[in-house]
């Protein structure tokens, strides 16, 4: 039996990507029609992990498609504080693997409102499927190694389908604006392979000081906040490092106090924030030569650039970051031997559980924790 590994939901992410973009309508029936006929004007989304992070990467597309505000919180924190929406308010609970106790409890604070619970995950057999009044299969498909990441991605990716659907049922955009914003999303699963290719020759080039990356911050702002976030993520969970995520010019109001050359800094460039943010990173390599740029602007040239060949709208171009994220971490991790966790770590988690007890782990990589 093949032993199944990050790399490989990688590389089948893009074939994915395109598979949902082709089929968006089928996909996204189900949660438009309830968009639709209970005359919704904003969407909560209600996750934690990667699957929020997922959701704060799409968060302008849908920002802009639906006219809607998105509200993204927690499952602890919409349980124990923040659950205060209102009839035209559409509530989402988030969970790939379906079994999350936060967003259990999240589903049981939506019921004992008198609200219907809506869910999505990627397992419709799973306890919150099944509590849930609709569950919706997002198209990402199971993952047996709990670092998600094709996950991870058809989630960002879903969410903009659902936006993009929606907005055209709604008449807000029409059919030429719908299939040229499909066009571009499509775009993005290309730029996803050629990322593929060209990372893993960055990573090369620079691998002296990748490899000894401790104390890594990733910023960035509107759709590549959420890839900046993911970063920080999969980084301190598969590398075990502390690792951090900084609304870009936030980083240089307090955090940049404590930067040495010892720091790793990933800046995410794009959209009308681009001018200051190369700013920013061309004054964070006085302090440290571990200060790398990732854009899709073909004028921007470095020895620490990497540009993604891409196309699109910068609300898009989460899709085409995530993979140097993921490769990133995959990299490292192995490369490295972080896979295995501290034996204290790991009692903690026989002491407290995230999960509730129809999870069943044995499929999964014994050292990996599952969202």
């Amino acid at each position: 039996m093949n032993h199944v590994t990050m790399l490989d939901y990688i590389a089948a992410t893009p074939a994915a990507m395109e598979e949902n973009v082709r089929r968006s309508r089928e996909l996204t029936r189900p949660l438009t029609e309830e968009y639709v006929g209970n005359g919704y004007k904003n969407v909560w989304i209600v996750a934690c992990g990667s699957s929020a992070n997922a959701a704060w990467c799409a968060r302008p597309f849908v920002r802009r498609r639906l006219r809607c505000e998105v509200k993204i919180v927690t499952p602890f924190t919409f349980a124990v504080s923040e659950h205060d929406f209102g009839p035209e308010d559409m509530v989402l609970v988030v969970s790939q693997s379906g079994y999350s106790l936060n967003a259990l409890s999240a589903a049981a604070v939506i019921r004992e409102r008198g609200r219907r619970c809506l869910a999505l995950t990627a397992d419709l057999q799973s306890d919150l499927a099944k509590t849930a009044d609709l569950a919706v299969d997002y198209g990402g498909g199971r993952e047996t190694v709990g670092y998600v990441t094709r996950g991870m991605t058809t989630l960002a990716l879903f969410f903009m389908l659902f936006a993009l659907e929606t907005a055209r049922a709604l008449g807000f955009d029409a059919p030429e604006e719908t299939e040229r914003l499909r066009s571009q999303l499509l775009q993005a699963a290309e730029a996803h392979r050629q990322v593929e290719r060209t990372w893993p020759k960055f990573l090369r080039k620079h691998y002296d000081a990748l490899a000894a990356m401790n104390v890594t911050w990733w910023c960035g702002v509107g759709a590549n906040l959420g890839t900046a976030m993911e970063g920080a993520l999969k980084l301190s969970e598969t590398m075990n490092i502390p690792a951090s995520a900084f609304e870009t010019e936030e980083f240089i109001h307090g955090p940049n106090l404590q930067l040495t050359p010892d720091y790793t800094l990933f800046f995410l460039d794009g959209g009308a924030g681009s001018r200051r943010i190369g700013q920013i990173f061309d004054a964070a390599c006085i302090v440290t030569e571990k200060a790398f740029l990732l854009t899709t602007d073909p004028e921007r040239r470095g020895e620490r650039v990497f540009r993604v060949p891409a196309d699109v709208p910068e609300e898009i171009t989460p899709l085409c970051f995530l993979p140097i994220v993921q490769l990133t971490a995959y990299r490292f991790a192995e490369d490295l031997g972080r896979w295995k966790k501290h034996p204290l770590q790991r009692k903690m988690e026989q002491a407290l559980s995230s999960k509730s007890d129809n999870y069943s782990a044995s499929s999964l990589n014994a050292d990996t924790p599952e969202r």
